[in-house]
This record gives structure tokens, C-alpha cells and sequence, in this order.
């Protein structure tokens, strides 16, 4: 493991848990970079960026893992494998990892494919392990080490053909050549390996997992102009790190010009920086937003009333939605006699068939959530209760409600070529030794009567990782789509929804793919939004998108400000970028969308007056 000072590598490692961050995120794979001699840099600011997956047993009760030892290496076709130990939650050895090795294979760092656990041995657990390509015999070479200590090598000549390893040798040398003690280049790290990667690699690791952050402001040298309204109109375009771009009004100062005299005029102004401080909205989670006939309207689960009732504000801005004086409504509120009597949760906007409705769940006398819908009466007020049908509970095709032995909460609702479909949790057994953790589900209804499904429901995800089984929780809830012109993204929250480890994670699917196979949708391994994404913002989870009316797209959630396991959820936003591949990302938000150092800018003015 020795390496020259100018070469770039990737150190792979998993982390020695501490005060906030816990086993079933320590217990991760990590990835850092170590560029030309230079300190190690930690890639996805030290988070974890692989994970094993838990195992379900005959219960449907979720048994989480995690990884030690991880080794990092090149394969034949010159891309990279990666293997390592799976172990239980505490990290300790793994009954149902006996004599197995859990490997993931990627072209360049930035994705990764999963295949699964490779049989070494019929009972040895493995300690540690590594796998190098042999080029002169054409085939992996992967020797490890049991409990014992005592050594072995297996042999595979293909990764994508596991079946056909070899059966497990034992080998006289005491190291079997496994990696030899060397010191951790970063601070409370247990160190995997480290390997040497080319320029392209390189670059692609960059883009990949390191935060996206403003770089450079570009504006026109020269303008024509006749009147203030057409330099108001020119814009500045930001430039970010990965060479993606975002236009941004700006504040000409146009006092210094005479548009009634020809001139050249050099105009000076600031890149403007829409800031949504936060908190937000204090004791607001699960957020909304809907533009609606030339009005903005605010919905949120209201723990201030302790989840009773929904309320609505209603503005001309996006600003005044949370000035002081906002004017706010309560649509739905308890009814003994309809049975709406308690958790009023994560209500939704959404425009159905051409008709407003609101998504929602909520409990009666016994506790126990379950999906709701209401629409808005035919030229109806948002902010009138009396303007909104009564709320009916989602069915099943069969006409039996949507579920009858668990709760339901969270549902959302998208369109996808020329099907609409509804996602939403679904949990059984919370509480008790039975919990199967909340999972997401989607079934397919039509626009004209959304409140019966017209499939079977399909699992979508549930909670297997560990950053998504934290801290007693078991949670994949949430979800709320983001739609592109190519790609449905449905985000959804894992970790402790009232916990500093509450988490935004990401489903996406192409258009024209069958959104009720499981298969056509893939899931990222790692949190898009997370407790380590912005500073002095906690549990961020439970989001929500909006388009504002000049296309920009806004990321709604709520986080905490302190870290602390259950404090007091408030409302988050900021704006949603898209990258070089025109992919959203949703921790480009302060300085790193729009740098203080670098909003100055100036423009010359050609005035040439109107006759």
C-alpha cells in the first residue's frame, strides 16, 4: 500500500461510531480522496455512500446489517469491485453471513451495483478479506482470514458469474497476503485500503461526491438598451463547480443613467439571493406549497395543535406565507360524529383530473392513521372549509379499504405518461415485536376517481439500509414526486422522522417504464438530504417540490435546529439545482448557491433612445 506523493487516490473506510454518529451509519462504507500528495478528502462529507442491506425474516421484521473491513480493487475490464464483511447491527460477527462476502461492482465510483453475497465457506465467518485480479491467470484471487485466524484463498473467474467460485483452500502463510497494518490518514477512521485512479476517475468521483458549491458569475459585457425595464430584464448566469449553470435576477443600480441621452454607461449591480431562512415556520412539518390562480397556498402537519385540524395559509408571495400577519384558515377540524378526531398528518395539494384535492391521513378515537381524500368544490375557496367535500377514505379496487390490519399515511400522487398513480406508507405491527417497518407501496387509479385504486398495490422500498433503520426507527415514508421531462424522481424520508438522522432518499424511473414493477425503479444507496448536507439543519426529511411560476423548483421539509432526537420540527425550503446531466440535487442551498464574494457585477449600457 505504498503510493507515489503525485498520484491520486481513493482511500475506501468505515468509521468508528461517535456522539451523533451512530453504529448503523458508522457500520457503512466510506470513501476519500487523496489528490496529487494532499490531505485526504472525504467524499460525501464523510457519510456513508454504501450500505448493507438488511435481510427480512419469516415475520416480515426487518434484521439490519452493516459492513466492516472493506477492500477496494480493480477489475478486468478496468473498472473497480468492492468486498466486505457483513456484520449485524452492533457489528459483530453475523450468523446469516457465515462464511460469506458481501461485493459491489462499479464502472467509475460514482454508481454502484450490488451482487449480492459470495459463498467462501460452508461455516468459517470471515474477519477480513481481499480480492485482486490475477492478469496473468485471468482470474480473481480472493483470500481472507476466519475468526481463528486462520487463512484461505478462493478463485472466481467471473464477478458476474459468483456461482462458479472455487471452493475455499487453506494457505500456509500466516497474512495469506491480506493488507498489512498501516496507519488511518484521517482521524477516527478504520481503514479499508487504498488505490490509485486515473485523471478521468477522478473527475467523475469529484462531480459525483462533492457538494456542488457556486464558482463563478457571468454577465453580458455590453447591452443595448432604451429603457430601465431592459436592464432589469438582463440576468447573470452562476457557474458551479461541476460546470452547471443557474440564471439569477440581478439589482442593476440604473440612478447613474440618462436614457434620454446616447452613451456608453457602465452599470453596476447585485446578483440577487432568494433566501428562505431557517426556521421557516416554526412547529410546521411535512410542508406544501401550491400556486394557485395567482395566489400562493401553505399546508403542513401543525404540531403547534398537536397534529389537529388542517390549516391553510394563503398569500400573494412566497415571502408573505411567513411574514408576520400571514393570513391562515382551518379547513377540516375534528369531527366526532365523521370519526376525524386525531393525527392530522402530512396533508397534500394536488391537482387531479383537473380538480384540487387534498391528501391526508388521519385517526379516530383509537390511534391509527389511514389515507384520506378531499376535493375542493367546483369554484370553490381553498381557505372556505365549507367549499371542501367530505374527506372519503381510499379504497381498494374490491371496494375494502386500503388497509385493515396496519396504518396508512403519507399518500402522494403523479402522473406518468398516460397513468396516474398514487404512492404512500404502509406500516404493521409499530410498537410491538412484529413491526415491519413502514414501506412504501404505489398503485395505479384513474384522475376521475383517485379515491379507488384500479391495481394491486406493489412494494416500492422499505426500509433496509441502515441510514434508513436509525435510531429505533424503521421508516420509509413520505414520498412526493419530483417529474421531469425524462425521469419520474420520487423522494421519500428514512431515519427518525422526529430525530436528527431523518433523511430525504430517492426512487427514479424513466418515462415509459412500468411504474408497477419494482424493478424499472432504482433507489439511491445513500441519503440526497441529510443531517451532514446543510449546516445547523437537523432531520431534514418529509419534503414536498412546487414549481413557482418562473419555473424554478423549490425543495420543501422540515429539520430541527439543534441536534437532538425529538425537538421541534420546523419548515425548511430552498431551491432545487440540476447539474451537468441535468439531474436535480438538493443540498445546493446559502453560499454554496449564491456566494457573498460573488454577486458584484457590472455591465456597460449602449443607450440608444427610442425616436
Amino acid at each position: 500500500m505504498e503510493f507515489s506523493n503525485q498520484q491520486d487516490v481513493i482511500l475506501v473506510y468505515t468509521r468508528q461510531p461517535d456522539n451523533d454518529y451512530t453504529e448503523s451509519l458508522a457500520n457503512s462504507i466510506h470513501l476519500a480522496l487523496g489528490q496529487g500528495g494532499e490531505q485526504f478528502q472525504p467524499l460525501n462529507r464523510n457519510y456513508g455512500i454504501l450500505f448493507a442491506e438488511a435481510t427480512v425474516d419469516e415475520r416480515s421484521v426487518i434484521q439490519e446489517k452493516g459492513v466492516q473491513q472493506p477492500y477496494l480493487f480493480q477489475t478486468a475490464e478496468g473498472g473497480f469491485g468492492l468486498v466486505a464483511v457483513r456484520v449485524d447491527k452492533t457489528g459483530a460477527p453475523d450468523e446469516e453471513s457465515r462464511g460469506q462476502l458481501l461485493l459491489w461492482k462499479s464502472t467509475d465510483l460514482a454508481t454502484f451495483q450490488s451482487c449480492g453475497l459470495l459463498r467462501l465457506h460452508p461455516e468459517a465467518f470471515v474477519k477480513e478479506a481481499v480480492c485482486e485480479y490475477n492478469a496473468s491467470e485471468q482470474i480473481y484471487e480472493i483470500r481472507w482470514r476466519d475468526e481463528t485466524g486462520k487463512s484461505y484463498v478462493n478463485r472466481l473467474a467471473d464477478l458476474a458469474a459468483p456461482d462458479g467460485i472455487s471452493r475455499a483452500e487453506g494457505t500456509a502463510v500466516a497474512d495469506a497476503g491480506l493488507t498489512a497494518a498501516v496507519e488511518a490518514p484521517m482521524a477516527g477512521i478504520l481503514l479499508g485500503n487504498m488505490l490509485s485512479v486515473d485523471g478521468k476517475t477522478l473527475e467523475t468521483v469529484k462531480a459525483a461526491w462533492l457538494p456542488l458549491h457556486h464558482t463563478e458569475t457571468r454577465v453580458p459585457e455590453q447591452i443595448s438598451a432604451s429603457s430601465v425595464e431592459q436592464v432589469k430584464a438582463v440576468t447573470a448566469t452562476a457557474i458551479y463547480s461541476d460546470g452547471s449553470s443557474d440564471e439569477k435576477q440581478v439589482d442593476w443600480d440604473v440612478s447613474g443613467v440618462d436614457f434620454t441621452r446616447p452613451g456608453v454607461y457602465t452599470v453596476s449591480g447585485t446578483v440577487a439571493n432568494r433566501r428562505f431562512l431557517f426556521p421557516l415556520a416554526e412547529g410546521y412539518a411535512d410542508p406544501v406549497i401550491l400556486p394557485w390562480e395567482g395566489k400562493y397556498y401553505f399546508l403542513a402537519t401543525n404540531d403547534n395543535m398537536n397534529d389537529i385540524g388542517l390549516y391553510v395559509r394563503e398569500a400573494d408571495t412566497l415571502e408573505a406565507l411567513f411574514a408576520p400577519g400571514f393570513k391562515e384558515a382551518v379547513i377540516l377540524d375534528v369531527d366526532e360524529e365523521r370519526g376525524f378526531i386525531q393525527t392530522f398528518w402530512a396533508p397534500e395539494f394536488h391537482v387531479i383530473g383537473g380538480e384540487l384535492y387534498i391528501l391526508f391521513a388521519v385517526g379516530g378515537r383509537q390511534w391509527g392513521p389511514q389515507c384520506h381524500m378531499m376535493k375542493l368544490r367546483k369554484g370553490g375557496s381553498i381557505m372556505e372549509a365549507a367549499d371542501w367535500q367530505s374527506p372519503e377514505r381510499v379504497r381498494r379496487a374490491n371496494g375494502r379499504f386500503l388497509a385493515e390490519d396496519g396504518i396508512t399515511l403519507d399518500m402522494t400522487y403523479f402522473r406518468s405518461g398516460e397513468t396516474s398513480y398514487v404512492a404512500w406508507s404502509y406500516r404493521k405491527g409499530i410498537g410491538t415485536s412484529m413491526d415491519t417497518g413502514s414501506m412504501i407501496y404505489i398503485a395505479s387509479v384513474e384522475a376521475r376517481n383517485p379515491v379507488v385504486l384500479t391495481s394491486e398495490p406493489v412494494l416500492l422500498t422499505r426500509p433496509l439500509l441502515g441510514w434508513e433503520n436509525i435510531q429505533g426507527t424503521i421508516n420509509n415514508e413520505g414520498p412526493y414526486p419530483l417529474v421531469t421531462e425524462d425521469t419520474v424522481y420520487l423522494a421519500y424520508s428514512g431515519g427518525a422522522a422526529r430525530g436528527y438522522t431523518y433523511s430525504v432518499g430517492l426512487l427514479s424511473i424513466p418515462h415509459g417504464a412500468d411504474c408497477l414493477e419494482a424493478a424499472n425503479w432504482t433507489k439511491a444507496g445513500t441519503p440526497v438530504l441529510s443531517y451532514y448536507s446543510l449546516k445547523g439543519l437537523y432531520g431534514a426529511g418529509h419534503n414536498s417540490f412546487f414549481r413557482d411560476t418562473d419555473g424554478t423548483v423549490y425543495i420543501l421539509y422540515h429539520g430541527e435546529e439543534r441536534l437532538v432526537k425529538h425537538g421541534v420540527c420546523s419548515s425548511a425550503m430552498h431551491r432545487v439545482h440540476f447539474n451537468k446531466q441535468d439531474k436535480p440535487v438538493f443540498d445546493v442551498a446559502g453560499d454554496r448557491d449564491v456566494h457573498p464574494a460573488l454577486t458584484a457585477c457590472t455591465i456597460q449600457v449602449v443607450v440608444q433612445p427610442q425616436p
